[in-house]
């Protein structure tokens, strides 16, 4: 085993299975002490059990590690406090918390419903808000602590997943809100980006050029979570780890802006902001194109 966290408490959730999993074992590895969360759902959120955390919480004392299993809904406040409680009452601290919990409910945008919105955000952006919300209270008397998020590069947006996109870009505003609002504590907050072979990257629609394994993910995170990150006073930043790519994302800023003399009428915006002010071009957006067209040409009969 290894000290990179000797000492620390860590929690984390969706810690039953892909890259929850991976990082718990490698934060244990690393002489972190766990709390394994996971509600024990499928993909879609259904059929909870309490299986999986103790699974691996089994894994984690058989190779030698500390930890302790909670099957508690992130989605509820009670869920996120409990994850908090268990670690203050059985170790007396909590160092660091990892929200990876999250759930898929595909459907177009003009074909969702509620019951396929709701959870999805549920899971994913007031599931992080529930366990940070709760650590943050802690990490600030202890004037120590480390948060950290699971976006995707889905927050750019996506064709049939627009809840777990707008859940994601939720998570990254959230993150940045955690880092300026907790600096004076001592406190840092990040926000990983992932692209692994998991059981929620396989009915991926688009191909995955660059993708890695839950350990690649689990290696950042706790480093992340390490006094060596804390040290180089690396907070409010989003990471993005693809096998052996680690890339970070821009922080959101003003590309280009013009004054007009005067009031705006629409009519003045019309002839001004196209040739002035301009857009930012959808990268996404091109690549959809180029793969309607791909299929188009495949698709047309040979003259």
């Amino acid at each position: 085993m290894g000290n990179f966290l000797a000492g620390k408490v860590v929690a984390v959730t969706g810690a039953g299975r892909g890259i929850g999993r991976a990082v718990a074992l490698a934060a244990a590895a690393e002489g972190a002490k766990v709390i394994v969360n996971d509600y024990g759902v499928s993909v879609d959120g259904s059929e909870p059990g309490s299986e999986v955390a103790a699974g691996v919480v089994k894994e984690i004392e058989a190779a030698g590690g500390e930890a302790v299993a909670v099957a508690d809904d992130v989605a509820t406040m009670d869920g996120g406090q409990r994850i908090v409680d268990t670690a203050l009452a059985r170790y007396g601290r909590i160092d660091g918390v990892v929200c990876v919990a999250g759930i898929l409910r595909e459907r177009m945008l003009f074909n969702m419903s509620e019951a396929e919105w709701d959870p999805v955000i549920a899971t994913h952006l007031k599931g992080t808000f529930t366990v940070f919300g709760a650590a943050a209270a802690v990490m600030r008397r202890q004037k120590a602590g480390t948060l950290i998020g699971f976006t995707s590069g889905n927050h750019q947006g996506s064709v049939s997943q627009a809840n777990y996109a707008s859940a994601k870009g939720g998570i990254i505003s959230l993150v940045r809100s955690a880092a300026l609002g907790l600096h004076k504590y001592g406190v840092t907050a990040n926000a990983v980006a992932p692209v692994a072979r998991t059981r929620m990257s396989a009915d991926v629609p688009m191909e995955l050029k660059e993708i890695g394994e839950p350990e690649d993910v689990a290696a950042l995170v706790v480093y992340l979570l390490s006094e060596r990150a804390k040290g180089e006073g690396i907070t409010g930043q989003v990471y993005t780890v693809a096998g052996p790519k680690i890339a970070v994302w821009a922080q959101p800023r003003e590309l280009r802006a013009a004054y007009n003399e005067g009031p705006w009428t629409p009519e003045r915006i019309a002839d001004f902001l196209p040739g002035t002010v301009g857009t930012d071009p959808m990268p996404l957006l091109d690549r959809l194109e180029a793969m309607a067209a791909a299929a188009a040409a495949k698709e047309r009969p040979n003259a």
